[in-house]
């Protein structure tokens, strides 16, 4: 693939302390782009899970790969700390070209033992897992309204929800992450007419550092690197004729092919 500039444009990514919405921050950074990166673990404090990451060094680092990171601490439970994120990204930037939903709460409970192995069915699980699962859903919806209504006063933008088709078994997963596609295809039938573009994107197996806590219960031989998922979400911000795809579900492995990137591009290798 071409190297891809987004200099000059403006992004927010949510739950961007680690895993795949470090991966995606990192990318947007690599192509120029100034990076809001949000989240709850913050330097000084205590992490908001027992994994290694901070909004700082998220922010550093999209720094050092050529961006502009702005690290900013939002609890997605609070609308309120949402709102202010949003109104200080149009004070400060006057744009948002894009936002990218990662925020997720759904695997939290392995991290801090609520709940243990992922393979458990969902009988033996707390019913707390509904929730922790579908409140994700509750969050990218409420980003992307504040993100929607100033991409709809510039008339351009994109928002992506990170999104996933799991195989059947885990119920409450399963309706979080159909609820999220269905939001993004009815979300770009309103934002049509106003040049805004919609996108699920369908990592798969992500070596995040949560998931190689418990690499044990997965086989990595057909896995990405977050990075890898980063440059899906590029490509897309970079495509002039991305309204053609607004509102879909789309397969991270499927956007390298159709994009031409590789994970052994990974400067991280």
């Amino acid at each position: 693939m071409n190297k891809l500039t987004l200099a000059g444009k403006v992004a927010v990514v949510t739950g961007a302390s680690r895993g795949v919405g470090k991966g995606i921050a990192l990318s947007l950074g690599a192509a120029g782009a100034t990076v809001y990166v949000t989240g709850r673990t913050v330097e000084g404090e205590k992490a908001a899970v027992p994994i290694a990451g901070t909004i700082q060094q998220t922010a550093a680092e999209v720094t050092v790969a050529g961006g502009k990171g702005i690290a900013v601490r939002c609890d997605q439970r609070d609308d309120g700390q949402v709102e202010t994120l949003f109104r200080r990204v149009s004070d400060e930037q006057g744009r948002l070209d894009i936002l990218v939903n990662s925020a997720w709460a759904g695997y939290e409970g392995y991290w801090n033992n609520t709940y243990f192995a992922p393979l458990h069915p969902f009988w033996q699980k707390p019913i707390s897992y509904w929730d922790e699962n579908m409140i994700g859903v509750r969050w990218a919806y409420v980003a992307s309204s504040h993100a929607a209504a100033m991409m709809v006063a510039q008339r351009s933008g994109l928002i992506v929800n990170v999104s996933f088709n799991p195989d059947a078994g885990n119920p409450a997963y399963g309706a979080a992450k159909a609820a999220v596609d269905q939001m993004t295809a009815d979300m770009a039938h309103e934002l049509r007419d106003h040049n805004v573009s919609t996108a699920a994107i369908y990592p798969g197996l992500v070596r995040t550092e949560g998931v190689m806590s418990i690499a044990q219960y997965f086989d990595f031989s057909d896995s990405q690197s977050p990075w890898f998922v980063g440059q899906a979400v590029l490509a897309l911000a970079s495509d002039p004729e991305i309204v053609e795809k607004s509102g879909q579900a789309l397969v991270v492995a499927e956007l390298a092919k159709a994009y031409g990137f590789d994970d052994r591009d990974n400067p991280q290798h």
